[in-house]
């Protein structure tokens, strides 16, 4: 049950970083913390949701890259 809980939970998250581009960095965090959940609980973090986790990682490196 708890992983299905974190399943929908991470792809609510997923909706809101779609609709609200401009906090996508408060929100990966609290993706950072559910992919987190996953592991404590000894459960498989889903290959889409680390591959979401790792575009987002990667979209803010750039990000921050552009403004130095």
């Amino acid at each position: 049950m708890a992983f299905e809980q974190l399943k929908i939970a991470v792809t609510m998250l997923m909706d809101e970083i779609a609709k609200r581009p401009e906090d996508a960095h408060i929100l990966q965090e609290q993706l950072r913390e559910k992919i987190s959940e996953f592991k404590t609980l000894g459960l498989p973090v889903p290959e889409d949701i680390q591959a979401l986790e790792d575009a987002l990682e990667q979209n803010s490196d750039e990000g921050t890259s552009s403004n130095s």
